[in-house]
């Protein structure tokens, strides 16, 4: 086994409805909001941890493939591997290529570990995008919104428990990186876009199904070859 490119991966998340990643900051503010969005502590500005990207689009992935039941509900991991068959088979060991998973529970044999090798791909903390803040900021307006929420009662028809929750706005663009390994030549790529493409149709962050977190990949290339296309002509 042996490591023949690195693959440098970038482009950007275009906003297309509000995005909420919490901070899990559980103390309330005075004149702050419910539901504060994670921020840079340097910066003050909000980010994506490439923890919720890599979270997210594995879980779809898994999803796709059909392996979730077997897994019980957790991360695939390469003992589940043994369980599965033709196309979940082939899905699932890309799944664990890309993402890697605990040799834990793989049993006395080694060559299956051995076979899928290291994790190849690494995600990255995505910033906003230097020129929509600059124009943000040209025009006095926050990097963030707030949501009022509450809900109805129906019999009464009035509002109740209100609520407010703070999003980046749709519109915002962040810098998206990440690199892709890859070993004695094999082709991961349409594996990682197919991904990529879930996440475009699912969304990230909370409250997805109040239409929260849609996002598109934009200006997407590939050691600076574009994507773009081959991202479109790619099925979900």
């Amino acid at each position: 086994m042996q490591l023949t490119n690195i693959s440098d991966i970038q482009g950007q998340i275009e906003l297309v409805s509000g995005l909420h990643i919490g901070s899990g900051n559980a103390e309330m503010h005075i004149g702050g909001t419910d539901n504060p969005v994670i921020k840079n502590p340097v910066t003050g500005e909000p980010y994506i941890p490439g923890s919720s990207l890599k979270g997210k689009m594995r879980s779809l992935l898994e999803w796709r493939a059909g392996v979730v039941s077997i897994a019980d509900g957790k991360p695939l991991g390469f003992k589940h591997l043994p369980r599965l068959s033709g196309e979940a088979a082939v899905q699932g060991r890309a799944i664990l290529k890309l993402f890697g998973g605990a040799p834990e529970g793989a049993g006395k044999d080694d060559k299956l570990v051995a076979e899928i090798g290291p994790t190849r791909l690494a995600f990255w903390d995505c910033a906003l995008d230097a020129t929509w803040v600059k124009a943000m900021q040209d025009k006095n307006l926050l990097l963030t919104e707030t949501k009022m929420e509450n809900m109805i009662d129906r019999i009464a028809g009035v509002a109740e428990h209100p609520r407010n929750t703070e999003r980046v706005p749709a519109g915002a663009r962040f810098d998206f990186r990440l690199t892709l390994k890859v070993v004695d030549g094999e082709e991961l790529l349409d594996d990682l876009l197919r991904g990529l493409r879930l996440l475009e149709l699912t969304g990230l962050g909370g409250s997805g199904s109040r239409g929260y977190g849609k996002l598109r990949f934009t200006r997407l290339t590939r050691d600076g070859d574009s994507l773009m296309e081959r991202l479109a002509a790619t099925p979900a």
